[in-house]
């Protein structure tokens, strides 16, 4: 019960907030949820990365789709979409609750969830501007490609700590490329969220 607690708050802070109504103003509401899932993620950490020098993977990131010059508001949203689906679902298996402090866990999920509710939110009203499902799913197939091959590495490794710490750090590095390209689209468009 104490798990659900924090995704229970987040959901009645959903509805209440302006996830849960129609604006969709991703440079403000998300930019936000995403530089606190960075902090927590940041103190999430357990033991120095230096500690796992000797783990490090290169899991070739899709870098490409957070540099492009011509991304599309609907791409974007997807991309930022699994890229959190992906991270959720990472952080919210029994491995990872034996792996993290609970408390810090939870948090997370919670301000995960939020994102996520947000995003699809935006996702809806931009489908609905006439942008095709084709230009997303392209997004999402590297992705969970990416994170399958986080997934292996955390298997391979036994679910270490070295491991884990591997994949925060991995994870950290990701959201901030995320953070990047939402800054470079908002100084283009002005918000994302807007038409």
């Amino acid at each position: 019960m104490a798990h659900l607690f924090p995704l229970l708050v987040a959901l009645v802070v959903t509805s209440y907030s302006p996830v849960g109504s129609q604006a969709c103003d991703l440079a403000q509401n998300h930019g936000q949820l995403n530089r606190n899932t960075l902090v927590l993620l940041h103190q999430m950490r357990r033991i120095s990365p230096f500690l796992c020098l000797k783990d490090r993977r290169n899991f070739r990131f899709p870098q490409e789709m957070m540099e492009g010059s011509q991304v599309q508001k609907a791409q974007a949203m997807s991309v930022f979409h699994e890229m959190l689906q992906q991270i959720f679902n990472l952080f919210h298996t029994e491995h990872s609750s034996a792996a993290w402090n609970t408390t810090l866990l939870d948090q997370l999920h919670a301000g995960l969830h939020q994102q996520l509710a947000h995003l699809e939110t935006c996702l809806v009203q931009v489908m609905g501007e006439g942008d095709s499902a084709g230009v997303i799913r392209s997004p999402a197939l590297t992705l969970r490609r990416y994170f399958q091959g986080i997934q292996l590495y955390l298997k391979e490794k036994k679910y270490s700590d070295c491991a884990w710490e591997v994949v925060r750090v991995e994870i950290l590095r990701s959201l901030f490329l995320s953070t990047n390209l939402q800054e470079r689209l908002r100084s283009k468009d002005g918000d994302l969220g807007s038409s």
